[in-house]
């Protein structure tokens, strides 16, 4: 392995190592089909958690004409209120960042599932939040 391919500490350009994965919305968890509904992002450096979630019901409704759309928005909610820390996260409220991060991007079977993890570089985690849900969710 060559030095180029080793991230040192301190960079020098203002830039951090983030990672983010999309919040997928499977409605009938059996056909596998899904929407992005959500991204989370998280920067150690920065101590950053977030989230940013649309959901596009309409899109839902075509995937499950019968898809519990009050019980997916709910779950979104939790979600957010996990990455905000503090008592909206329950259990997780005393956690830090990284760990309310990789409880949430844990994998299960339910109707709102995270994607995998990617990783990226930013100057501004929450930024990065708002570019990502514009990118790849809207």
């Amino acid at each position: 392995m060559t030095e180029r391919h080793i991230i040192k500490g301190g960079r020098s350009d203002g830039r951090d190592v983030f990672e983010y994965a999309l919040l997928r919305v499977v409605p009938r968890v059996e056909r596998g089909e899904c929407i992005n509904a959500g991204v989370l992002v998280y920067c150690r450096a920065r101590s950053y958690v977030g989230v940013r979630t649309h959901l596009d019901e309409a899109r839902l409704l075509v995937l499950d004409p019968d898809a519990d759309v009050a019980g997916v928005r709910a779950a979104l909610r939790a979600v957010e209120g996990v990455c905000a820390g503090g008592t909206a996260a329950g259990q997780a409220a005393g956690d830090d960042p990284g760990r309310r991060f990789r409880w949430l991007i844990a994998p299960r079977s339910t109707v709102v599932q995270p994607g995998p993890v990617h990783t990226g570089l930013t100057t501004d985690p929450a930024a990065e939040t708002g570019r990502l849900l514009e990118l790849l969710v809207r």
